[in-house]
């Protein structure tokens, strides 16, 4: 690299904080602690947030029989569905009111441990859950009473360590985000046998999401060495592993690599922010009924070569993290999409029905997103069309 080239390049930030506020449990089994733990956390009544995939998936009957065997009443909200609406949230809450919960058990994917995050700010503060997110939002300033224990059973969104919550306002076409320090779980049992039954795709579409939580963490303006750490050895597990784990699901090894990488990067965006991927992701999101992981799989790779300019040494690091060998930085962006490839993602707009007709709202839409401030090259109406027009 240039010495012209280095110094279009910045540094992480010699002051940084670090903020956990979420205690991590990882390992094989550690999930049938939940009882125990939430015993300790004076829990009596415990609101069990699922979703009916894992329920039938039998992932919940471990830890009820523990419920079971030490006294601990519970009940079981099932109707999450992926990226979560916010009548959902609303409807979690009010199952919680009723039936006298005073904590909350969220055992699933991404969308369930975000209800179960959702769940406490409506008991606690009340309202509209849209009231608490975007730029206007009502600020989240003090800890939220309610006991908050995360399992979760997918290698994806990280969010068992995170301080956001993201739900989809489907009146207006949007993805609307919550983000408070104290949002984050009060413990997280991270365990990797749980994510043996989850099918291919859903396990391709959420790896791919942990790649883009790491690569946006990396390349972000607010990153530090704390976040860097964790973001290239998120990338280089991932790299590793998600095509193993695709693959043959029950693979030990594999599983744990990818749950280790899931949360590594959670902890690193959390601290980092994102950029332009996201921030796409969510207004296609939006806009076309896309699955998140589904949109993150099909825009990163244009992403990483738009932003590869800015942070081209940045971006060479983290191609040799995915690889384990030495890349020069347009290496990444083709990795990462003979990656997604490989695991069977889509790969253009048009086959997850976003059609041009979308693309002006989802600009529009992309640009509203507090993601782009830490975008290491700044993003404009016109760059978003031009990705879009790529992948058609």
């Amino acid at each position: 690299m240039s010495d012209a080239t280095a110094k279009r390049e910045w540094s992480p930030s010699s002051v940084y904080g670090i903020q956990l506020r979420t205690r991590v449990s990882v390992g094989e089994g550690v999930a049938v602690q939940a009882a125990s733990i939430l015993r300790d956390l004076r829990a009596t009544r415990v609101l069990v947030v699922t979703d009916v995939g894992v329920e039938r998936a039998g992932v919940l009957e471990p830890l009820l029989a523990q419920f079971h065997s030490i006294g601990l009443d519970w009940s079981v909200f099932r109707e999450v569905e992926p990226d979560p609406a916010v009548a959902t949230v609303h409807a979690a809450a009010a199952a919680y009111q009723e039936a006298q919960a005073d904590a909350i058990l969220a055992v699933g994917g991404g969308s369930v441990l975000d209800v179960g995050k959702g769940v406490r700010v409506l008991v606690t503060r009340g309202g509209d859950i849209r009231a608490y997110a975007g730029q206007q939002a009502q600020p989240i300033l003090a800890p939220l009473p309610i006991p908050l224990v995360a399992v979760p059973t997918t290698a994806g969104t990280g969010s068992e360590v995170t301080p956001f919550a993201v739900f989809s306002d489907w009146e207006q076409q949007l993805k609307v985000t919550v983000s408070s320090p104290f949002l984050a779980p009060d413990v997280a049992l991270v365990d990797p046998t749980l994510t043996y039954s989850l099918p291919a795709r859903a396990t391709a579409a959420a790896g791919i999401d942990v790649l883009a939580h790491a690569a946006e963490a990396y390349l972000s303006r607010q990153a530090s060495p704390f976040s860097d750490a964790l973001a290239l050895q998120a990338a280089q597990l991932v790299g590793r592993h998600l095509r193993q784990a695709v693959a043959e699901g029950s693979h030990p090894s594999a599983r744990r690599g990818m749950m280790e990488a899931s949360l590594l990067a959670g902890i690193a965006f959390s601290h980092a922010g994102l950029g332009v991927t996201h921030a796409v992701a969510a207004a296609v999101s939006g806009q076309a009924h896309v699955p998140h992981g589904v949109a993150i799989g099909l825009l990163l790779p244009a992403c990483l070569r738009f932003n590869q300019q800015a942070a081209p040494g940045r971006c060479a690091r983290l191609a040799a993290a995915l690889s384990g060998q030495a890349e020069p930085a347009d290496a990444l962006a083709d990795a990462v999409a003979a990656l997604a490839a490989a695991i069977g993602l889509p790969q253009r707009l048009s086959e997850v029905g976003v059609q041009p007709q979308h693309w002006p709202q989802i600009a529009a839409d992309t640009m509203k997103s507090i993601q782009l401030q830490y975008n290491p090259r700044p993003v404009e109406t016109a760059d978003v069309l031009a990705l879009l027009a790529e992948l058609a």
